[in-house]
């Protein structure tokens, strides 16, 4: 297995530091067009308040224009990322040092702090279901145009779609949400304001979990950062966009390292250490975190289970100590949300709205498409239209193989075929790719804890290139321009001109297609090779997990 020296990768040299801040200055330009383009081009308030505000009031004015702008920004920045990746292999003998990473995630996430929501318009209904819990309503059983009124200034921004669903969100993101109601009142700006600085704990939480996980699990802490927390699905969807995946996620990411600080390394075959100082306490805190994760999205609650297989195999790795880890976590999850439902008094309601996204289906789902597919086949054979009740059908479906793949990840992992943490990030997938109401956003639960484990090349170049393609499959309004479908051709013809023009401006710095040559790694013996650095062990057809 290849060895690394002690001090780990060398930094970069003086060529590499130039293409290195050139990519940083690339990806900053991306995001102060996506910045500036959001004005015109984002999910803007009804009334828009940069339409009273000199020179930014222009952009408001020529959509075209400013959804080229945007467009141009997104692609930029994404290239920018991959553009950086070369500097964040592990296989490199010299890379980006876990500093300069973190400063370039502020750097491109800054311009993009305090503008208009972009891709979606969910933050609107947080601020609608939000101030339904300051009022003392429940927002559970109504919807915001029930609970608040059809001309509610917070009414008018949700999507038509969800004015009369209920919150699907977990009690203690809804009772912070009632916090900063109580602090903005019906003032929109203010709102998204205080709901973007909630998603931006969320990311610092990221953030500081992401290296000491990466380090656990024998990766470059570079590494898991540029994958999981410079990647353009974060910055534009959780900080961009304001989603409330940002502090699910965050929580955890933080769950599993505070849960994982005192639980010993074992490798398979060695005997059980004893129990280390603090071990249990740890344990039951990250739990305890991991649960008030789920108390934001119920999605973070499958972390729980990877969680417990890894107690399991760090104690004897029997089937009596995985029970007992189950038992344990269980306990402690129910205490703790029933604690969470019962303080915030919001109770339980938020059980029976969990199926309120799959209301709205979309298109980058391969569920909804082959609903579609199925759909029309039958009308074009006469059979009738039953498109939606083959999306019904395939939506259980989808459940149902979710649910058995999950098992299955579980099994593997504490059998020590499969890493818990990749498992982790595999299910997450498949939970949310087979979900008709798939969200590019979605997949951040999969990416994320993938980027703290995959030290390998299959899991890292499979997270990269589903990221890359999702980042900029939706518009930055978040609808299509029905009624103005020319709108797009247009502005996405700009803003590839634009981007072509800036990669030719760089192209002397930063090679853009060939591939710099990877300096190798220094041997034990002296010798040297590119192989990327191990970080499992390969028995037969099976790669066993070398750490814990």
């Amino acid at each position: 297995m290849p060895w690394l020296a002690d001090d780990g990768p060398a930094p970069l040299n003086a060529t590499e530091l130039r293409a290195l801040t050139t990519i940083r200055r690339l990806g900053i330009v991306g995001a102060l067009f996506l910045a500036l383009g959001s004005l015109g081009a984002g999910a803007v308030p009804v009334i828009n308040p940069a339409h009273d505000i000199p020179v930014l009031s222009l952009f408001t004015r020529v959509t075209t224009v400013s959804l080229a702008i945007a467009v141009a920004g997104m692609l930029l920045m994404v290239i920018a990322w991959l553009l950086y990746g070369r500097y964040a292999r592990p296989a490199r003998a010299r890379i980006a040092t876990q500093a300069q990473t973190t400063r370039t995630v502020v750097m491109w996430l800054a311009p993009l702090t305090f503008i208009p929501p972009l891709f979606s318009r969910d933050v609107y209904s947080y601020l609608a279901q939000s101030e339904i819990v300051h009022r003392g309503l429940d927002p559970y059983s109504l919807g915001p145009a029930q609970a608040l009124g059809v001309g509610d200034p917070l009414t008018m921004g949700v999507s038509n779609v969800w004015r009369e669903t209920p919150a699907p969100y977990g009690p203690l993101f809804l009772e912070l949400g009632s916090w900063m109601s109580g602090i903005s009142g019906n003032h929109i700006v203010l709102g998204v304001m205080l709901q973007r600085a909630i998603a931006l704990v969320g990311v610092a939480l990221i953030l500081w979990s992401l290296p000491r996980l990466a380090k656990r699990f024998g990766v470059e802490p570079t590494t898991a950062l540029w994958l999981g927390g410079l990647n353009p699905l974060l910055i534009f969807h959780l900080v961009a966009g304001v989603h409330n995946e940002a502090l699910g996620i965050g929580l955890m990411m933080a769950g599993l390292e505070l849960g994982l600080r005192r639980l010993p390394i074992r490798v398979k075959g060695d005997s059980t250490p004893p129990l280390a100082p603090g071990e249990l306490r740890y344990i039951a805190f990250g739990a305890t975190v991991m649960t008030l994760a789920a108390a934001v999205k119920i999605n973070a609650a499958l972390a729980l289970g990877f969680f417990g297989v890894m107690i399991a195999r760090r104690w004897h790795g029997r089937l009596s100590d995985l029970a007992r880890a189950a038992a344990g976590l269980t306990v402690i999850f129910v205490t703790v949300m029933v604690a969470v439902c019962l303080g915030t008094g919001l109770g339980f309601g938020w059980i029976g709205a969990l199926g309120t996204p799959g209301m709205a289906r979309t298109l980058i789902s391969p569920a909804t498409l082959l609903g579609y597919l199925t759909g029309g086949v039958g009308i074009g054979f006469d059979l009738g239209v039953h498109t939606h009740a083959v999306m019904d059908i395939l939506s259980l479906l989808g459940l149902l193989a979710a649910a058995v793949i999950t098992l299955h990840l579980l099994w593997r992992s504490f059998h020590w075929q499969l890493r818990p943490i990749i498992g982790l990030g595999v299910a997450m997938a498949v939970v949310m790719g087979l979900h008709v109401a798939l969200h590019p956003w979605w997949m951040l639960w999969a990416v994320i804890p993938l980027a703290a484990a995959a030290g390998t090349s299959r899991f890292r170049v499979a997270a990269t290139i589903g990221s890359a393609v999702l980042a900029v499959v939706i518009t930055p309004t978040g609808s299509p321009f029905d009624g103005r479908s020319f709108v797009l051709p247009q502005a996405y013809l700009a803003a590839i001109v634009v981007t072509v023009l800036a990669l030719l401006v760089v192209r002397r710095t930063v090679p853009l297609f060939a591939r710099a040559p990877i300096p190798p790694m220094p041997r034990r013996d002296g010798s040297a090779t590119n192989t990327e650095p191990a970080t499992a062990v390969t028995t037969g057809s099976s790669t066993l997990d070398s750490r814990e």
